[in-house]
């Protein structure tokens, strides 16, 4: 087992969710100065490590989304990929943190930018203060070997809020459950035909001219696809177990919320998934997540979401649809989080590491994604470097069903270690 997989399987015994890594924000500042490189901390716990005047700065995040028993984390490899029972892995980005420390072993001069709070709107990235005077940045948060991406989508969350009153009911009240469904990355899995656990419930809801709603609490993370709904409602007609969908009645007989009906309508609705296409990238060009809705005991209701655009005009345009979408149901809207797109970039510095690529992988392509990258922000607030993102080949982040190819970890750091040499002849 290479140093990096040891290092990465290290890493996911250190919870690191997102707001909550600072176990992990310590480790990492000790094991940086620990090999002799200087550490620099911002406000937000960006962690700028740095030895020498490199020209070139890795950049990766340490935060991960957890899903299922996450951040419990119990690994295990299968044919060549390494995966985790029951949680998602955290190889987006954990690896990417790996190899860095792997880097740090070897004590060269180099720069690593390592930011904070990326799965929950690019916090990190957003409020960076440190002085990078280096010419080049490579990004380590890509997710397919022989690869290289240029570009990336903007986003923005947008929450809706409505507070209800709670009246009697009448009919047979059940729960209604979607349960286990595989979920995903709401950005690179969206157009994948992945169901989402609100639509699936909502529609079963709405098929069966159910009005009343108790309650309802759906989804995991406004960046992963839902894979687990539950509503409490109340029916006048029998209520039956249906594909994907659990039903079982309950004794007590809990209030229902005043507005409840208007709720399951905005569910059937809501246009979630692929909004457009852009067929010159061979990618969505604008998309959103139906990713949380929660009822409390009070009876407020509040709704999650997570919109993605590949230009500034797409992801306005989506966002005041969105809002208008909401406000026509009576709820209060607020957007937040947002962060830029990556316009597409060919430089100089893409074809050196475009190149490398090539020699170990065989083939290179220049590609843009779907989801968030921190390069749009970054390059907004260091407008002298130039950008490219690349990484190993990780399949269904943000989900129990992450998993990481090792072969293809090995073969990226192979990657990223050429292109450093290069960068010191150059």
């Amino acid at each position: 087992m290479s140093a990096i997989i040891e290092y990465f399987k290290t890493l996911t015994q250190i919870p690191h969710c997102s707001k909550v890594a600072d176990r992990l924000f310590e480790h990492l500042v000790d094991f940086a100065k620990s090999r002799g490189y200087t550490v620099e901390i911002d406000q937000t716990k960006n962690i700028f490590i740095h030895k020498g005047d490199s020209d070139l700065c890795l950049q990766a995040h340490y935060d991960m989304v957890c899903i299922g028993k996450a951040p419990a984390i119990e690994t295990y490899i299968e044919e060549g990929w390494m995966k985790a029972k029951e949680s998602s892995l955290g190889a987006d980005n954990g690896m990417a943190i790996a190899m860095m420390m792997a880097l740090m072993d070897e004590g060269g001069e180099l720069s690593f930018l390592i930011t904070s709070d990326e799965e929950v709107g690019l916090i990190g990235a957003n409020s960076l203060e440190f002085d990078i005077k280096s010419r080049y940045m490579l990004n380590l948060d890509s997710e397919d070997e022989g690869e290289v991406y240029i570009g990336c989508a903007g986003g923005v969350d947008i929450t809706a809020s409505k507070k209800n009153s709670l009246l009697g009911s009448k009919g047979e009240c059940y729960e209604v459950a979607v349960r286990g469904l595989v979920g995903g990355h709401s950005g690179v899995d969206i157009d994948k035909n992945i169901p989402s656990a609100i639509k699936v419930l909502g529609e079963y809801l709405f098929e069966h001219q159910v009005t009343q709603l108790a309650s309802i609490h759906a989804g995991e993370r406004r960046n992963s696809i839902p894979a687990n709904a539950i509503a409490v409602v109340y029916s006048e007609v029998t209520l039956e177990n249906a594909p994907m969908v659990e039903v079982k009645r309950l004794d007590e007989k809990p209030d229902v919320l005043s507005n409840g009906k208007e709720t399951l309508r905005l569910i059937h609705a809501f246009k979630h998934g692929v909004r457009a296409q852009n067929e010159a990238l061979g990618i969505p060009d604008t998309s959103i997540n139906l990713a949380i809705i929660n009822s409390d005991e009070e009876g407020s209701v509040t709704i999650e979401t997570s919109a993605r655009a590949m230009s500034a005009s797409g992801l306005e345009s989506l966002s005041k649809e969105t809002v208008g979408f909401f406000k026509s149901y009576g709820f209060d809207v607020k957007v937040e989080d947002k962060y830029p797109a990556w316009k597409p970039d060919v430089s100089d510095f893409t074809a050196l590491v475009s190149e490398e690529v090539k020699q170990v992988f065989g083939s290179s392509k220049l590609k843009a994604i779907h989801a968030g990258l921190e390069c749009g922000i970054i390059a907004q607030k260091y407008p002298h470097m130039k950008f490219t993102s690349i990484g190993p080949t990780i399949r269904y982040p943000h989900s129990t069903r992450e998993m990481v190819n090792l072969s293809s970890v090995e073969k990226i750091y192979q990657v990223v270690q050429n292109v450093i040499k290069k960068i010191k002849v150059s």
